[in-house]
């Protein structure tokens, strides 16, 4: 599905990122997109996309030959992944799935790296057959591939240490501290000598792998990380008395402000980070990968709500909307971690104006704490207003939760490009996922097999 419709624009011919917005919601009630039928829905902004990718190739444009993979899982829509390998990337994978996406996504398999702590023989057999880059995450994972690896395959073979470094303001975003489940241990008793003997049992082995974590990880910190895992490639180098280790995948994990619209720490700010800790890591020694995910999708997109009812309880005025829990998850569960930013918009989608009211805007899901924003100040909202999630492009409606079966919700790409009058911009969407049906809903939960666990008498007529 394509659809355009017209809205306005600054005398530039570029719109800011708001108003961009704004305009996307308008169009996007107008043209049925959200309303009664389709209470709720994510949209991609491509052209959004395509700039972040940009900037983040301009960061690292002193670097020739940086592989730049997306985080499979900020983002699992084959559409999407498909722009963003039409844009340059390649793709960090971490599950048999992941790995199907990204394949029919069109990423070449050299492009694709596999990492996930809790590999089967079946997905590590899989990706040596097909070249696809693997990620050990243990010492035990390497005696695993050692029996699983062809000497003929394509695969880059790489070990993920962690190089304990500690932990940001989120405990659960955090994979460098001492305890973390993630890569070898690198601080532990006899860990960097146990490494430096697994490299050299495995010339084959030319890859270290760090990734400290991302959403309230500093740069400072992510930069120590990252500088930890060099000088071990430079030891392991300097002890084999041969260059094996070619290349390091540095990982993602650039933090992103959800507080408001301006976009910080920027990539040209990761790279100063990692430049004034690990000085020869842009020598030009050793190839680099990178795995962002949520900094370049974040805030190239949003979420569109229908507010179904208002009621007050206890003084409080409670919007009832249909995003919640299912699609909002991190920000219902750790709401002082993910906050969110919400727009108020009126039944036509145009943005609500008048005095502002403390409202807590609830989502659909059956329990207490399905609440995505306590007490903000929006303007009083209604039935059949639209209120919009903002900076949920990364992870929100590509990854729903299937809580109290509730449908996953259409999403559309959409752009916004100047029209053929000078006061007017046309936004185009097309479809990347359509929303759920109840047919496929029964069908995920079982329907094929519903006598599967009742028992049946015997057929006396026999």
């Amino acid at each position: 599905m394509t659809q355009t419709t017209s809205a306005p624009h600054h005398e530039d011919g570029t719109a800011p990122p708001a108003a961009r917005f704004d305009a996307v919601v308008e169009a996007a009630v107008q043209q049925g997109l959200l309303g009664e039928g389709c209470p709720v829905a994510g949209f991609i902004d491509t052209e959004g996309v395509r700039a972040s990718v940009g900037t983040l190739h301009d960061a690292f444009a002193a670097t020739p030959g940086v592989l730049h993979t997306f985080a499979a899982k900020a983002c699992s829509l084959i559409p999407v992944l498909r722009l963003l390998a039409d844009c340059g990337m390649g793709c960090e994978v971490a599950s048999p799935g992941e790995l199907r996406l990204a394949l029919e996504a069109g990423f070449p398999a050299s492009r694709i790296v596999l990492d996930s702590p809790a590999k089967t023989r079946e997905e590590i057999r899989l990706a040596l057959a097909l070249g696809v880059a693997v990620n050990a995450d243990s010492l035990d994972e390497l005696r695993r591939v050692d029996a699983l690896r062809n000497p003929g395959t394509a695969s880059v073979l790489g070990l993920r240490v962690n190089p304990q470094v500690g932990g940001g303001a989120i405990g659960a975003m955090s994979t460098a501290t001492d305890t973390s489940k993630f890569g070898v241990a690198l601080r532990d008793a006899g860990a960097r000598e146990a490494i430096v003997t697994a490299f050299r049992e495995r010339p084959w082995l030319t890859r270290l792998h760090a990734h400290v974590g991302s959403q309230g990880c500093p740069l400072e910190l992510i930069a120590a990380g990252v500088a930890q895992t060099y000088e071990l490639a430079e030891e392991i180098n300097a002890t084999l008395g041969v260059r094996q280790v070619t290349s390091l995948d540095i990982g993602g994990g650039l933090p992103v402000n959800f507080a408001d619209e301006t976009v910080h720490p920027t990539y040209a700010d990761h790279v100063a980070a990692l430049t004034a800790a690990a000085p020869g890591l842009f020598s030009g020694r050793y190839a680099l990968v990178t795995e962002f995910g949520r900094s370049l999708l974040a805030k190239n997109g949003f979420i569109g709500a229908r507010v179904e009812y208002t009621k007050d309880a206890g003084g409080r005025r409670i919007a009832l909307t249909h995003a919640g829990a299912q699609t909002a998850t991190r920000t219902v569960l750790m709401p002082d971690a993910w906050p969110l930013r919400i727009g108020a918009f009126g039944p036509d989608g145009t943005p609500k104006g008048g005095p502002v009211l403390a409202q807590d805007i609830a989502g659909p899901c059956c329990f207490a704490g399905d609440v995505v924003a306590y007490g903000r100040e929006l303007p009083e909202l209604a039935q059949d207003d639209v209120v919009v999630l903002y900076d949920t492009g990364a992870y929100y409606f590509s990854t729903p939760w299937a809580y109290n079966s509730l449908p996953r919700p259409a999403v559309y790409g959409f752009r916004v490009a100047a029209g053929a009058g000078r006061d007017r911009t046309a936004v185009t969407f097309a479809t990347v996922r359509d929303a759920q049906s109840m047919d496929a809903i029964a069908a995920e939960s079982g329907l094929a097999h519903a006598d599967a666990l009742v028992e049946r008498a015997p057929d006396r007529g026999a």
